[in-house]
């Protein structure tokens, strides 16, 4: 599906970057998109090689930060001349709008097949797994807040980014995120439910930070 030569030179010096990122964003996420993004690709007929190198790429901007990562992962992959063995100046071109297009809380549509397959597979809608990134990257990126005060940004987020209404956007029918998504909503509608999850997942975090 993908050249072996373009696999090698992706998993020696791309994929380890994402070894430093927070817990919800490291090696284990990276190779989740690609997987998704090859199925979609294969199942929609794109491209499967930019397929897999767009979703390779889709964070590594999160070195710089993460407000800025879509357009920072986008500059990342137009400036690696490597690519230039495999792919046209158009491919790449394509590839690095799609990961720029990728980041959930974007207003637009992506602007072709490719950034809606990225995007797609970058919104892994697993109700216990996203609960868990959300507590992950809470104690990273916010050490300082106590259990309380990390259900409330869980509750935030959930109603932001998942609940109805929230930004969240899903971009290819035929994915079965659309099942998950209404799952999720069920979880962050019954509140008790959501607090029992957030405390076991919560101890099981915090006892491996120990």
């Amino acid at each position: 599906m993908v050249r072996p030569e373009i696999v090698e030179y992706v998993e020696r010096e791309i994929l380890p970057r994402y070894d430093g990122f927070d817990a919800a964003h490291r090696r284990d996420h990276a190779d989740v998109v690609v997987s998704r993004s090859i199925a979609l690709a294969e199942r929609l007929g794109a491209d499967v090689e930019m397929a897999y190198v767009i979703a390779a790429y889709h964070d590594t901007g999160l070195a710089v930060g993460r407000d800025v990562h879509h357009t920072e992962s986008k500059r990342i992959l137009l400036e690696d001349k490597e690519l230039k063995r495999w792919f046209t100046a158009e491919d790449i071109a394509t590839m690095g709008d799609a990961v720029e297009d990728h980041r959930a809380s974007s207003k637009q549509p992506p602007r072709t097949i490719y950034g809606r397959i990225v995007a797609e597979a970058d919104r892994l809608i697993v109700p216990h797994s996203i609960i868990r990134r959300t507590i992950q990257f809470t104690l990273t990126h916010h050490p300082d807040l106590d259990i309380e005060e990390g259900y409330e940004r869980l509750l935030e987020h959930m109603r932001e980014k998942y609940d109805y209404g929230g930004y969240l956007r899903l971009w290819i029918e035929e994915s079965d995120n659309a099942q998950r998504l209404e799952e999720l909503r069920k979880i962050i509608a019954d509140k008790p439910t959501l607090r029992r999850l957030y405390e076991e997942i919560y101890a099981e975090e915090t006892a491996q930070c120990k």
